[in-house]
């Protein structure tokens, strides 16, 4: 296949391209400009009009594109993305046969080969992230491979670029019967109520899955445990699950009280023992204080960016000051699971947070163990943001 446009790279990153980069920035190339029709493909050369890559153009965050192939003989056609779904899908044959778990990632950007997209499992649904109007140029090969390859009930999509305001639930549907929602499915034998045609978010957030079974299995018997911006509460029904005395949930969003109420009642738990709080968890922080209330596990996940009628939270900025206040409502020797999906640094200035929220409270702690993310969200090392989940369970010391 031939190429239209030749785009040249900035002699800074030709050795980072060579070796594996697949994110194409402005700062990059040299004749951006050159880019006008989003999912056109082009040549990126070098220096002396080598071939080093073959690429889309999408503009996604502070991306550009992102790199296809390699490979300059390799046609960017139906043959080519279905052999990538083909072997991001071998790679996850052991999740599908499992009888635990019928949730995860079946694709994941970059990390299969293509970035922009990622595509989700739910017992035989599937849902398509498109990240750029550049990448869904590509939709019907897509589609196409996914329908070919794989026996599906249905496809769903969200556009999660730029559509000028205009979303339409109807336009979640792509293909196959549509489905009766909620869909009730598993993970690690926990059930959740999943909704593919309700907006952005579906109801749970895949890439949490071992750190939710660590609390469920190692950690919950017995103890009070705090879930803040806690969404539709998954970590209160694992801790609930686990043994948990109480589980107390607290969101900003209305929703997350009839979506934790059902996600506890499809589990078998009665959702009237645990406590459910609608309200500002930075407000929620200081009531504890005020009450002198603490908790034996506090689990930490802010969005990395919040913005609540008072207070703009930034996680790169601002998650130091929310451990601290944290710590003040952990019991001596309790367990404050922090984690952040911030893709802007990594664990350890994660671990420096840490430190220092510790150090200025004045207190002790011991890292118990971190995790990051699983298996099916497939990272390269060539493009570390995209190893974007860091979590830490912390132990705060009695002495």
């Amino acid at each position: 296949m031939k190429t239209a446009k030749s785009i040249k790279i900035n002699p800074k990153f030709v050795k980072a391209f060579k070796s594996g980069l697949p994110l194409i920035s402005k700062q990059s190339i040299v004749n951006h400009q050159e880019l006008t029709a989003e999912g056109e493909l082009f040549d990126l050369i070098d220096e002396r009009r080598q071939f080093v890559a073959r690429a889309y153009y999408g503009k996604q965050n502070k991306g550009y594109g992102w790199v296809l192939t390699r490979k300059e003989n390799e046609n960017i056609d139906h043959g080519f993305f279905e052999k990538k779904i083909r072997n991001a899908i071998n790679q996850r044959a052991h999740l599908y046969q499992s009888e635990e778990t019928n949730a995860f990632r079946v694709f994941n950007g970059e990390g299969d080969g293509i970035g922009g997209v990622t595509i989700d499992y739910f017992d035989g649904y599937y849902l398509i992230n498109w990240y750029s109007e550049g990448i869904y140029q590509f939709k019907k090969m897509i589609v196409d491979a996914l329908q070919k390859l794989m026996e599906v009930k249905a496809i769903y999509e969200k556009k999660r670029f730029d559509t000028k305001g205009q979303y339409l639930e109807d336009d979640d549907f792509v293909a196959g019967e549509r489905a009766n929602f909620p869909l009730i499915v598993k993970e690690n034998g926990v059930h959740f109520a999943v909704y593919l045609n309700e907006g952005a978010m579906v109801g749970v957030f895949l890439d949490q899955r071992e750190v939710r079974k660590r609390i469920r299995d190692h950690y919950a018997d017995g103890k009070t445990v705090l879930n803040t911006f806690s969404y539709t509460g998954a970590f209160s029904v694992y801790a609930a699950l686990g043994g948990a005395v109480k589980t107390t949930s607290v969101d900003l969003a209305n929703r997350s009280l009839p979506k934790t109420i059902e996600q506890f009642s499809i589990n078998g738990i009665d959702y009237e023992a645990q406590d459910i709080i609608v309200e500002d968890v930075f407000k929620y922080f200081k009531y504890a204080v005020k009450k002198e209330l603490k908790f034996d596990m506090v689990i930490l996940d802010p969005p990395s960016f919040a913005r609540s009628k008072k207070f703009t939270f930034s996680a790169a900025k601002d998650y130091t000051n929310l451990l601290k206040e944290t710590i003040a409502i952990t019991e001596k020797g309790g367990v404050i699971v922090a984690s952040t999906n911030c893709s802007s640094f990594g664990m350890k200035k994660f671990k420096g947070f840490i430190d220092t929220a510790f150090k200025e409270t004045g207190g002790k702690y011991r890292i118990l163990e971190e995790y990051t993310l699983p298996e099916d969200f497939k990272t390269i090392s060539e493009f570390k943001e995209g190893d974007y989940l860091k979590v830490v369970f912390i132990e705060k010391k009695s002495g």
